[in-house]
């Protein structure tokens, strides 16, 4: 009597966690931090009748093409074009990061050596998510940067809108996947969460609350900074362990 076919478990994976694909996009969604400083720059050029405020202008009056009265207030901004080249580039990052690093690599939180269990779905899961949402939110804000708040199409706030949702529940996700893995995971998860809250609140009142522009930053910065926080955990892994295989090569007789 033959005895049935045998069941051969899957081998773990152990992601590459030195190549040149995951390096670039690690490298990519820091890039995200530009952002910081382009705003800054185009608040200081700022040209309205009025001092720009963070705490009552929003980001979107940075892009305006034209100077003039946009819902209410004297918007005027030189340096517009810096402003959506940035919102285009921090987009572009989080697309190509979203794109390049695998899905075993952020399953592991980019540890050399570690593997991903066979069987194990939830953490594939998690980690095609963060890719989706991250790509879908990254497309979200280059929306923002082509199409100006002025330019008359109702894109630019939908752009807004998934760039806020898909980018604080991408973050959601990562640091809920990344818990055990780094200690930077609550930082990121607290920053998915108080995105999200943000985008809720700005909901239900309407964005009408004393400070309209700390409320947007409030949904806005955090996946920026939480976004730069993952990207630096998987940068700093990845470069350790290009080094160290380097090393090894070098000394190798």
């Amino acid at each position: 009597m033959s005895s049935g076919p045998t069941h051969v478990p899957a081998a773990a994976v152990i992601p590459d966690t030195a190549s040149t694909r995951q390096y670039i996009g690690a490298r990519s969604v820091l890039s995200v931090l530009q952002y910081f400083v382009a705003e800054t720059a185009v608040i200081g050029a700022w040209a309205g009748p009025q001092p720009y405020s963070r705490r009552t202008g929003y980001i979107s009056d940075l892009g305006a093409v034209n100077c003039g009265i946009y819902d209410g207030r004297d918007v005027c901004s030189p340096l517009h074009w810096l402003m959506n080249a940035s919102f285009v580039v921090q987009g572009l990052g989080m697309l190509i990061g979203a794109l390049l690093l695998g899905s075993g690599l952020l399953c592991v939180a980019a540890r050399p050596g570690a593997r991903v269990a066979p069987g194990r779905r939830k953490p594939w899961l998690a980690a095609i998510w963060v890719r989706i949402l991250a790509g879908t939110a990254g497309a979200g804000t280059i929306v923002v940067g082509l199409v100006p708040q002025d330019a008359g199409s109702a894109l630019h706030f939908i752009g807004a809108v998934v760039y806020f949702l898909a980018g604080g529940a991408a973050l959601v996700v990562l640091g809920s996947l990344w818990l055990r893995q780094t200690p930077l995971a609550w930082f990121i998860l607290v920053c998915g969460l108080v995105s999200l809250a943000a985008l809720v609140t700005g909901g239900l009142t309407g964005m009408d609350v004393p400070e309209p522009g700390t409320l947007e930053r409030i949904m806005g910065y955090p996946v920026t900074v939480g976004v730069a926080a993952g990207g630096l955990v998987i940068a700093q892994r990845v470069h350790r362990h290009r080094a160290e295989l380097r090393m090894r090569a070098s000394s190798a007789p």
